[in-house]
Order: C-alpha cells, then structure tokens, then sequence
C-alpha cells in the first residue's frame, strides 16, 4: 500500500498569522524553549483548526478554535486541555496536554499546546490504497476500533473524576433538543427540512443507560496508528476530544455508527470513510462486536443510529452556513450543503425501514 505517516501542510493563505507573539509566551512559559522554527496545518479535519509547530524541543500540535466560530461549547480549548489532563493518567491512546492559553493577545483565541504523535490516520480517501491490501487487515482494523470503544466505555468515571466533565441525568433529551436547536439556528434557505425526524427523535427517546465515558466524535480519522499497519495494527492516540462528556455510552455507538459507510452508500457519504471495502465490518456487525463486549441491550439502537446521522448533518450544516456567510474560506465546504440531505434522508431511511433493530 501507499499510505504514508500523517504530515501536516503549508498554512493556507486565510490562516496566516503574526507568529512573533505565540514565539515570545512560548519562551515565557516553555523551559528549554528557544526558536519556532515553523507552523504547518494538519488539513483533514473540518472543525477546530490543528496546527503542527516546529520547535527546538521537537514537534508539537496546537488546537484553537476556527475562525467565526458560534458554538463555543464545541470549541471550548480550556475545556479540551482539562479533559486530556484527567483523561492522561488512565487511557493510554490520548496524547499528553502541554499548556493552555487563554490571552487572547498571543493568538487571537484560546489555544491549548499537546505532544505530537506521529503515525497514520486513515480517512476516507485511502479507500483506493487500502483496497489494494488485504481485507484481513481491514477486518483486524474495524474490530479494534469496537475494541477501544467498548475500553473506553469501561473507564470508571467515579474514580478517575472523569464525571465532572458532564451531568449525565437527561443527557439525552439534553442533546436532542440541543441539536435540534443548533440546526436551525444554522439554517439556510437551501436546506432541507428536518421536521419529521426531530418530531421522530423527540417521541421515541429510549430509557437512559448507566452513564459512561462518551468521545463523542469517535471515528476512524480521529485515530491514528502505527505505521506500518501490518502485520498487527496498533492504536497510538485517540484525537478530537472536543466534544467529550459523560452519558448514555450508545449515544457514542451511534455517533461512530454515523460515520460508517457500506457499499450502497451515497458517494458523497463514501468520501468520509473507507469501511465500505471488502473486508470491513457492516453497521451490524460493529453494533453486534459492541454488544458482545460490553454486555449492553441494542434494542433501541435505531435512535442512537438516527440521532448520530441527524448529529452529522447539524455539523455539516453549521460549516456549511459559515461558508455560505462568507466566514469561511476552505473550498472543501461548499459540497457540504449536499451532505446535509443525504444524512438526513439516511436519518428518515432508519426510522422508517429499520424499526426491526437491525442496521
């Protein structure tokens, strides 16, 4: 295969910046720190903006919210950084938090610094590249990723005080409402209408589980591996803890669900993932590997499955409406309009057709 260690990219034009203040903190606050010698984007992701700093003392990444930004709960940096810090001694695959800065002078907003783990991160345009391996090793890929779900699911929020990074009684009703709000504050006058599944998702909410450790945005291009992957793929860090918080554990499940692709997917859907392959796990599989490992009643999955769709689209949604307001530059995100209507037909396709539980 041709895959290569994930490597950050020349900083786009609209992302330019002063670096002569975020140089002098760094020495104010960093021992041994001396020279900046440059700064680098990592460029797949579409929310916060990631940067790879080089420095003296090695590379690090830095985390800042993306300009315009509204929903500041979404790109809360003090709130990342705290949730390494707990999260470090207890979980293994989380990269080390450095420092958090919230003078706005240094960057313009809140930033946090953290190591840099280098290694692969497999997205959906290595789909040609991984086709060509062997679907053994996408197989090995898919039940690793059900592994550290379930692992992370199993953290004992108590003891590691993890529970104060959330309220977990109504989480649920909570996001629910809270995403449905956020969509249409977001809406614009080319977006679909989304009444029949929010009216769906408000009247069939499911008994809560116990709460537990949730990522909340955990998919494959927020994990980066080993390289080389084979013989035996192995985890070195989960990203994106952004949205971390505790509660319903198949909230989770169905955010990853979200995100996975099968063959008869939309092809706009196919770009965001490449579990589609021969050899990767169906919905259904990953959903029967979870329950097996963790022990947990699937009975009401078409929800979780249907809200982390509908979750999908909001957040698609929201970038799109910063495109469209002009707050937002990246090209990527005007084809994101048409993502927003297929998750949500996918979102209306699983309410409808799936109340049978199985995905």
């Amino acid at each position: 295969m041709l895959l290569q260690i994930d490597r950050p990219q020349p900083l786009r034009p609209d992302l330019l910046f002063d670096v002569l203040p975020l140089e002098n903190y760094l020495r104010e606050q960093v021992p041994g720190f001396e020279t900046l010698y440059s700064i680098e984007q990592f460029a797949g992701g579409f929310s916060n903006l990631t940067f790879c700093l080089h420095t003296n003392l090695g590379d690090w990444v830095l985390r800042r919210a993306p300009v315009g930004a509204a929903i500041q709960s979404a790109h809360d940096m003090e709130r990342e950084h705290r949730v390494l810090t707990l999260l470090l001694p207890h979980y293994a695959a989380v990269p080390k938090p450095l420092l958090y800065c919230d003078h706005l002078e240094v960057m313009g907003a809140p930033f946090y610094l953290m190591e840099r783990v280098e290694g692969i991160v497999l997205r959906g345009k290595d789909a040609k590249q991984l086709a060509q391996g062997d679907p053994v090793l996408l197989r090995r890929l898919c039940e690793g990723f059900v592994d550290n779900l379930a692992a992370l699911h199993k953290i004992d929020i108590e003891a590691t005080e993890l529970i104060q990074l959330g309220k977990p009684d109504g989480y649920v009703l909570r996001q629910t409402e809270g995403w449905i709000g956020r969509f249409h504050r977001a809406h614009t006058d080319d977006c679909p209408d989304a009444t029949s599944i929010e009216q769906w998702l408000r009247t069939h909410q499911p008994p809560p589980n116990p709460p537990t450790l949730l990522h909340n945005d955990y998919k494959f291009d927020n994990l980066v591996f080993a390289w080389p992957l084979e013989p035996e793929p192995h985890l070195l860090t989960v990203l994106d803890w952004e949205m971390t918080t505790v509660g319903d554990p198949l909230m989770d499940l169905g955010a990853a669900l979200g995100y996975w692709v099968e063959p008869g997917d939309d092809p706009f859907f196919k770009a965001f993932n490449f579990t589609w392959l021969p050899g990767c796990l169906t919905r259904q599989e990953l959903a029967d590997g979870y329950a097996r490992l963790t022990g947990r009643d699937l009975s009401a999955l078409p929800f979780y499955y249907a809200f982390g769709l509908y979750k999908n689209a909001v957040i698609l949604q929201q970038i799109y409406a910063r495109w469209k307001a002009g707050i937002a530059s990246d090209p990527r995100f005007e084809a994101l309009g048409h993502g927003v209507r297929v998750l949500l037909q996918m979102a209306e396709r699983t309410v409808k057709e799936r109340a049978n539980n199985n995905l």
